[in-house]
């Protein structure tokens, strides 16, 4: 018996510069993973090459967070209107630019200006690779390079604090960041096999939104990052007011354009906010754990930064076996679902780590991060699924850019949620251990409420699904 391909099938597979948008996306991805968790695992020595002191060392920390989530937005959009093959390669060339900075800062201020412009170089990497994804594939073929692009998430997690801790063991903590211009330059001389692809309509430079949304975004963080020495500072709250008034400002802005950079009606899509939520859970539950865990074994548990990082890698390892597993689950498990069900498992593997002391071994953790992991990397493929297919094709750049947003800007809480409970008891061992607990069940409680919030959104997306599939019946 013969089967005839259908039209849509045929589309996929003969698309165009297919394999480099699989390939391409995924690789920038990784590397912009490992990039921003390169200094958890090379803090101390980092710190000690600049002379930081602890507020420097929190930017060192912190600053990558602020370019990527300020900019994410808008390099989506102008992906989007000018082209995002060509946002790509900028990307690229960017952020092998800023790398050089890093690599040769001599103080901590230009290194923190430097991982500032790194954020921004991988916002353009990260929102424009999942929209040339989004662009490039339909259907089943979407759902697999999805997959593919959410499981470089997890491996970027896992391999970025190893390979930047056994860099700084070989040759100096500097090394990281040449090695990351030798593969930024190498990503950016391959971006010419990507397909160029971009909106049929501009919206045009939408300057208002632009500054309203980077200035508040950009406020908010630098307050959470400040807000880790004190949150009744002047500088804090004066930043918290200015992050509100101007956010106000963008969402004020956004509803009077025809042609805004965010369509707020997007938030009516119970699928967009399946995504943005559920990002924003990922970053805030998740991420903001995670990133501290690493500083955690070493203070408390008296592990090495480099066998710390291979302990985490148990929880990113799996979570990219997981998201690369995802596209085998039967098609009828909607996204929203499975989303909701990765939010779970996570929950519970944050649970499974609970009772750690200063004389626990790094073993206690380790079925807790294969289930956690488990949950992040099905949560991960969905999220990356969600972001393309809940904006119409011609905004996919910019659906990634606000799903990653939130993802990033939860992110940045998280870590400073994680940080403030973590050390509230003190910086011994075991008040650390204490606080590790306490933030463990917060961190399950943030996915636990998220996976719940999941369910009706969900319920209202297959309405949706079924109520277009009957008006299309009709129509025919």
């Amino acid at each position: 018996m013969t089967t005839l391909a259908t039209p849509g099938a045929r589309r996929e597979a003969r698309a165009p510069g297919a394999t480099a948008a699989i390939v391409l996306p995924g690789a920038a991805t990784l590397l912009g993973l490992m990039n921003y968790t390169a200094p958890i695992a090379t803090l101390t020595d980092t710190a000690n090459g600049l002379h930081a002191g602890t507020t420097a060392r929190i930017w060192v920390m912190s600053s990558i967070s602020l370019g990527l989530a300020a900019s994410l937005l808008v390099v989506g959009a102008l992906a989007d209107d000018h082209g995002r093959r060509r946002l790509f390669s900028l990307g690229g060339g960017l952020l092998a630019l800023s790398s050089v900075g890093c690599a040769l800062a001599p103080d901590s201020l230009t290194f923190v200006a430097g991982r500032i412009v790194q954020g921004v170089a991988t916002a353009a990497l990260l929102a424009t690779g999942l929209g040339i994804i989004g662009h490039t594939f339909t259907g089943a073929a979407r759902a697999r390079a999805a997959g593919i692009w959410g499981a470089m998430l997890g491996l970027g997690i896992a391999l970025g604090p190893i390979a930047a801790a056994w860099l700084t063991q070989l040759a100096g903590w500097r090394l990281w960041y040449w090695v990351t211009v030798a593969a930024s330059v190498a990503l950016t001389a391959a971006a010419r096999a990507l397909p160029e692809s971009r909106a049929e309509q501009r919206r045009g430079l939408d300057l208002p939104g632009l500054v309203t949304m980077v200035g508040g975004v950009s406020a908010l963080l630098a307050a959470v990052t400040l807000g880790r020495t004190g949150w009744t500072r002047p500088s804090v709250l004066v930043l918290l007011a200015v992050a509100v008034v101007l956010l106000a400002a963008f969402v004020a802005v956004e509803s009077r354009r025809t042609s805004p950079m965010l369509d707020l009606g997007l938030f009516r899509r119970p699928a967009f906010l399946l995504s943005v939520g559920g990002a924003l859970v990922t970053g805030l539950g998740v991420i903001g754990l995670m990133s501290n865990l690493v500083t955690i074994m070493v203070s408390a548990l008296r592990l090495s930064a480099l066998d710390a990082s291979l302990v985490l890698g148990v929880w990113s390892g799996v979570s990219y076996v997981a998201a690369l597993q995802a596209r085998r689950l039967p098609a009828r498990w909607s996204s929203g679902l499975l989303l909701g069900a990765g939010l779970a498992l996570s929950a519970v593997g944050e649970l499974a780590m609970l009772g750690i002391d200063p004389g626990t071994g790094w073993e206690r953790l380790v079925p807790g991060l294969l289930i956690a992991g488990v949950g992040s990397g099905l949560a991960n493929a969905m999220l990356a699924r969600l972001a393309v297919d809940s904006v119409p094709p011609q905004r996919a750049s910019m659906g990634s850019g606000a799903n990653n947003t939130a993802r990033y800007a939860g992110a940045a809480l998280g870590v400073a949620m994680v940080f403030a409970i973590n050390t509230s008891s003190g910086t011994t061992p075991h008040a650390v251990t204490e606080g590790l607990n306490l933030s463990l069940i917060v961190s399950a409680v943030v996915c636990a409420l998220g996976a719940v919030a999941a369910v009706p959104l969900t319920r209202r997306v297959t309405l949706a699904a079924e109520g277009e599939r009957t008006v299309t019946r009709v129509l025919r």
